[in-house]
């Protein structure tokens, strides 16, 4: 099952701006020394397992590649930008319930639904 995928500087066009054609990503920003991102992380894999493949999990290193964290504005670890037919289309930052991440992504596919619907 493909749901779930490191990205770097080099494979993000690939892996998040055109995999989000026909899936929504999911692109988690984050680090190891972060915290809130050690609780983030392990709940946003087990929901991409869990949605079976209904959207895609793109875990980003902020440490490894400080080019994508800065050029998507990130002020604070971790952040999770959610990608739709190549545009960020929804946001969030720090730790989340699980209760709050369901409706986030219960959102965004609704939201990637509705545009391959239309468009």
């Amino acid at each position: 099952m493909d749901c779930l995928c490191d990205v770097t500087e080099a494979d993000f066009e690939e892996r998040v701006v055109a995999r989000s054609q026909q899936v929504p990503v999911l692109v988690d920003i984050g680090a190891g020394w972060c915290g809130p991102c050690r609780v983030l992380t392990p709940l946003l894999e087990r929901l991409a397992k869990d949605y079976g493949g209904a959207f895609v999990l793109a875990n980003v290193d902020a440490d490894e590649n400080m080019k994508l964290a800065g050029r998507h504005k990130v002020r604070g670890f971790p952040t999770v930008i959610a990608y739709s037919r190549g545009e960020e289309i929804d946001r969030f930052h720090s730790a989340q319930t699980e209760g709050f991440l369901r409706r986030f992504i219960d959102g965004v596919i609704e939201r990637h639904a509705a545009v391959s619907t239309t468009g």
